[in-house]
């Protein structure tokens, strides 16, 4: 069985979005415009259908006229334990440029590391890890 997979309407800001989540993630692009895919019901260079394949696995488009694009109540997207702690600051901090950091990425009370950021496109993420096990001596 394969897990869902996010796919984004975006406001027209498609090929910004997924060209950044591509930097922030280290991930491989690929985009197809309205004349592309022989579309009519927007700007020929609107970007139809995009996939961000890699660690971090996204697909969007420009969210044709009359349609709704993303709005982000109540939901988190969630990379906890997705990748080793160096890499999730990263990610945490990639994420922060121009965004808004709910709850800073730090150790937790109950012993996790985690942290909320909304990011410059809208989007709420989850990032986090446990900590390391202690190996014996």
């Amino acid at each position: 069985m394969t897990a869902p997979q996010i796919y984004i309407s975006f406001p027209g800001t498609a090929r910004e979005a997924l060209s950044f989540y591509a930097d922030v993630f280290d991930g491989e692009l690929s985009l197809h415009s309205y004349e592309d895919f022989g579309r009519s019901d927007g700007p020929s260079d609107a970007v139809a259908h995009g996939v961000l394949s890699g660690l971090v696995a996204l697909a969007g488009s420009d969210a044709a006229e009359g349609e709704k694009s993303v709005q982000m109540e109540g939901l988190m997207l969630s990379l906890l334990g997705a990748a080793k702690p160096d890499v999730l600051h990263t990610w945490f901090d990639r994420l922060s440029e121009g965004g808004r950091v709910v709850d800073p990425l730090g150790p937790k009370p109950w012993g996790a590391t985690d942290g909320q950021v909304i990011d410059r496109h809208g989007l709420h993420w989850l990032i986090g890890y446990e900590p390391e096990p202690e190996t014996g001596r």
